[in-house]
């Protein structure tokens, strides 16, 4: 039976997260595994709403020892919780606030870890135990599951390290304004913290500010995982940023200009990261100067009359990519938007991908999203727009936009609004768009 290792760091007196200001120890991370691990009762699944980082890490930690999947859900909201209870009827969750969901067993995160001078060893993780069940955000309906096991998920995070060159910063703290309870995050904030021997860090600071004060309070080595959205107003809202030694990104493609600014003000390389809740994390480029995406070691494109597919490494069954993928060659590709993203009007083809980019590229646009209308199965004939930009005037930003784009994609109409409906990961839910859409046509 192949195993593999719950983290990877050899000394156990290593600092494994900082928390409140305090290191905490590879030895204290272990043991708090185990004390968490005896908390939980004899279940199969598990849902993790910790908002602490390291508390996240522990408790998946935990559920790992006693052979508990995690589910990880979009969002935790009553109606999909309501939605998951009736799925999973053994379902639990462990929690480090307050919760509404009385009709779910709920076990709380220990507020004060025992002390145990011995410290446990690192445990050995079968390959193919299924750690977590991770859905889909819902962006074109309803989420679906996605069984992820342990053996592919450490083999995707030491692809990550490697590809991102890790192995040259022992140590780094990494800061990530997502939650873990995504699957970039916990990829890239969780696991490849666990496995590269790397540093966490338990806030989820969300402000421009807190997010300066969380790095500079940390020794260097240090890194930033983020969304454009999140990046955006980090770069808009402070006028100093502290050094760092590495920025990744996700969840949208990044206008090069704000990548740009941000490895200018950062001092810091900033690489994008693609990927999929079905195959989880898939190539990598430098946004400022690599117009073509990268692969990950040990996968392998390939193309046919259904669209791209990526297979090998830790994408142990064949997946069919959701996006339009112009492939190079077996390692490199291009990126076009998503499949159900491409819009055709007056014989025209784009996608909304590509029309947010460009909306997003203009000087002045704090956030923006062009919307297909819900018109039943009526031909696309009109495309509305949404965009958060105070400084500027409709006629402007449509001028702009004609610049930019084909007019038989200009919105038709154009809305100015406060700010958008994104949830943690910066991401728009197909259903808060379509009430956006609702609202704004009952507003005329």
């Amino acid at each position: 039976m192949t195993t593999f290792p719950l983290i990877r760091h050899e000394d156990a007196n290593a600092v494994f997260a900082y928390r409140d200001g305090h290191a905490v120890s590879v030895g204290q991370f272990l043991g708090d595994v185990s004390q968490v691990a005896a908390l939980l009762p004899d279940r199969r699944h598990i849902l993790n709403l910790c908002a602490d980082r390291y508390h996240f890490t522990v408790g998946f930690s935990a559920a790992l020892l006693r052979q508990h999947v995690s589910l990880l859900p979009p969002n935790h909201t009553p109606d999909l919780i309501g939605q998951l209870i009736g799925q999973y009827p053994d379902l639990y969750c462990l929690t480090d606030t307050a919760i509404e969901h009385v009709e779910l067993e709920t076990v709380l995160y220990p507020q004060s870890a025992e002390i145990n001078s011995d410290t446990p060893p690192i445990p050995a993780i079968p390959a193919e135990q299924v750690a977590a069940l991770v859905f889909t955000s819902g962006s074109t309906g309803q989420p679906v599951p996605h069984r992820k096991y342990w053996g592919s998920l450490v083999k995707s995070a030491l692809a990550e390290a490697d590809r991102l060159s890790m192995a040259a910063y022992p140590g780094m703290v990494i800061v990530g304004t997502v939650p873990p309870q995504h699957m970039y995050g916990l990829e890239s904030t969780v696991l490849m913290a666990m496995q590269g021997g790397l540093t966490l860090f338990a806030g989820r600071p969300f402000y421009p500010a807190d997010v300066c004060a969380a790095l500079a309070s940390l020794p260097r080595p240090r890194g930033l995982v983020t969304t454009p959205v999140h990046l955006r107003a980090l770069l808009a809202g402070m006028d100093e940023m502290p050094r760092v030694d590495f920025l990744l990104c996700a969840t949208s493609l990044l206008p090069p200009q704000l990548a740009a600014e941000a490895e200018a003000r950062f001092a810091a390389p900033l690489h994008e990261i693609y990927g999929c809740t079905e195959a989880g994390q898939v190539a990598t480029r430098r946004a400022i100067n690599e117009p073509e995406w990268r692969v990950f070691r040990d996968l392998v494109l390939r193309e046919d009359q259904h669209g791209a597919w990526v297979k090998g490494g830790h994408v142990e069954t064949e997946i069919l990519l959701s996006d339009v993928i112009e492939i190079r060659d077996q390692q490199t590709f291009l990126l076009h938007g998503r499949s159900a993203d491409l819009v055709n009007i007056a014989g025209k083809r784009t996608s909304l991908a590509n029309l947010n980019y460009h909306l997003n590229s203009i000087e002045g646009v704090k956030d923006g999203v062009f919307v297909v209308p819900e018109e039943g199965n009526a031909v696309v004939a009109r495309l509305v727009a949404f965009v958060v930009a105070p400084d500027l005037t409709n006629e402007a930003l449509m001028k702009a936009l004609r610049q930019r784009i084909d007019a038989a994609f200009l919105p038709r109409p154009l809305y100015f609004v406060e700010s958008l409906p994104r949830n943690t990961t910066g991401k728009l839910p197909r259903a808060a768009l379509d009430k956006l859409v609702s609202l704004a046509e009952k507003t005329e």
